[in-house]
């Protein structure tokens, strides 16, 4: 089941960079002091506002009640069902002032009748209330006087929340408790520990404002509602060191054990064992990049090993018919007496052996400095100059050059290497016994393809796939290196660019693609 899992996962797994993971995982860790605070106080806040909302309901129901009993009271209205209208919480512990303590009432004198009459019959039920909610409530008339208890005739006309409560506005307030002593530890955390929610809302009967209820409570305190919700917040807190432990196993996977796995991977390579695997699906960008171009790199290692391998077994072939024909001839001219003209027939072999050595030494450098040259940056060639320079230079009475280019950019190729490149094709066309050479070019899709069609003997079928491998050349007999083409090849590489034989029915056919300059 795990193992079905994994690998529903690694199918699905999304391409992160490495800075993506790397930011993710620090922010997260960096916010959890951020995220553990943020949390507290809107806990906290949201403690005040539940407080708030079971002050307002409790107003509104002892509010009805005594709108009910109130002397000369009309019947109330019937609401539809559908007549809903909830209040929203009004206090915000970061917005909300605190006020300073409800001060103790002044005597303002007896209570207006209907008032009393009503605070009698709603005794029971306010004593109820104070019992069960810790509300203290208090039912106030049209002046703001206490209407029943031992603080009866005393006036909170002055309180803001009656004042809008005694115009038809219920309100809520927050203010200081001067009692309060600290019970937790941590207590000086809670913003909310030393205050108490004081909530007035008005009475009305007949239409107009007749009295106010009047109810304060301290509000949940912040280390209660924790020890309360102690299952809500060990989940969320569980959550987190889930989050982390993810986040671990994530770089875990997309960085440590990618990079661990590839290190094994390059020590048994360089031991000439084993290949570079497919990067892993779960690792960042990055070190999947890192992955395929180490496996280029290998790749290219091995195609190099290869060529060299292959590189030397063709110079040794190469040099050892010149060297084998050069050291027959000395043998047999200090060995044997023979005539002034056999000597020199076997002393201008040797000669010819020796200028053919000396060719192949020449041609091979020119091979490594192409397979070693490097392309300057920001090199812009104008390709129709250097071509009309080529062409006229080869151009004779019995070989001819044709150009029929259209205006074209800059190309990213030097112009000494474009030079080499186009003499060399030129002079394997004459070599050929071609007397006409063609050269079109156009450009499209950020690169000049230029087009050399000659109407020489062409190259055979047998010998089209060959034509670019290191001394392969069908005139040998005619001093032929078979070196042109690859070192033609090879300056293009250097460049980004190409180079293809393409069909024809007469003749041999090139394109060269060469990058635009940027």
């Amino acid at each position: 089941m795990i193992e079905s899992i994994k690998q529903w996962l690694k199918a699905r797994w999304p391409r992160l960079r490495l800075r993506t993971i790397l930011f993710a995982t620090l922010f997260f860790v960096a916010a959890l002091p951020g995220i553990g605070a943020v949390f507290l106080r809107v806990y906290e806040n949201t403690l005040v506002r539940q407080t708030e909302a079971e002050l307002v309901a409790q107003a509104t129901v002892l509010a009805a009640s005594a709108a009910l009993v109130w002397p000369g009271a009309g019947p109330e209205p019937q609401l539809a069902p559908t007549d809903l209208k909830p209040e929203s919480p009004q206090i915000d512990l970061s917005t909300t002032p605190i006020l300073a303590e409800r001060p103790q009432p002044r005597f303002a004198g007896r209570p207006e009748p209907a008032a009393r009459a009503t605070a009698i019959r709603l005794a029971p039920v306010l004593a109820r209330t104070r019992q069960v909610t810790l509300a203290s409530p208090f039912l106030l008339d049209a002046n703001g006087r206490i209407t029943d208890g031992p603080m009866t005739g005393g006036s909170h006309a002055e309180l803001p929340e009656v004042r809008a409560a005694l115009a038809g506005r219920p309100a809520t307030v927050l203010r200081r408790t001067g009692s309060y002593r600290a019970v937790y530890w941590f207590e000086w955390l809670s913003r909310a520990a030393a205050i108490r929610v004081h909530h007035a809302r008005p009475i009305e009967v007949n239409g107009r404002v007749v009295g106010v209820v009047l109810l304060s409570r301290s509000a949940r305190a912040l280390f209660r509602g924790i020890y309360e919700d102690g299952g809500k917040i060990a989940l969320g807190i569980a959550a987190i060191f889930s989050t982390l432990l993810a986040l671990t196993a994530l770089l875990s996977r997309s960085i440590a054990r990618p990079v661990e796995a590839l290190s094994a991977v390059t020590r048994s390579v360089a031991g000439g064992r084993g290949h570079v695997p497919p990067p892993p699906r779960t690792a960042a960008i990055e070190i999947q990049d890192l992955y395929r171009d180490f496996a280029l790199m290998a790749a290219a290692i091995d195609r190099r090993s290869r060529y060299l391998r292959d590189f030397a077994h063709a110079v040794s072939h190469e040099f050892k018919t010149p060297l084998a024909g050069i050291r027959g001839a000395l043998e047999l001219v200090g060995e044997h007496d023979m005539t002034p003209h056999e000597r020199a027939r076997f002393l201008a072999n040797a000669d010819a052996d020796a200028v053919r050595l000396q060719l192949l030494v020449t041609r091979l450098l020119e091979l490594a400095r192409a397979d070693m040259s490097a392309v300057p940056a920001e090199v812009a060639t104008d390709l129709a100059a250097v071509t009309a320079s080529v062409a006229k230079a080869a151009t004779t009475a019995d070989f001819a050059v044709a150009l029929d280019l259209p205006p074209l950019p800059p190309v990213a190729v030097p112009a000494a290497s474009l030079e080499r490149m186009l003499t060399t094709m030129v002079e394997n066309s004459r070599q050929a016994g071609a007397t006409r050479v063609d050269v079109t070019a156009s450009a499209a899709g950020g690169a000049v393809c230029l087009r050399i069609a000659d109407d020489g003997s062409g190259i055979p079928p047998a010998d089209r796939e060959r034509v670019f491998e290191p001394f392969f050349t069908t005139r040998r007999t005619d001093g032929g290196s078979g070196l042109g083409l690859p070192i033609v090849r090879s300056l293009l590489d250097a460049a980004g660019g190409e180079i293809a034989l393409l069909p024809s029915t007469a003749g041999a056919t090139f394109a060269l693609t060469l990058p635009l300059s940027h």
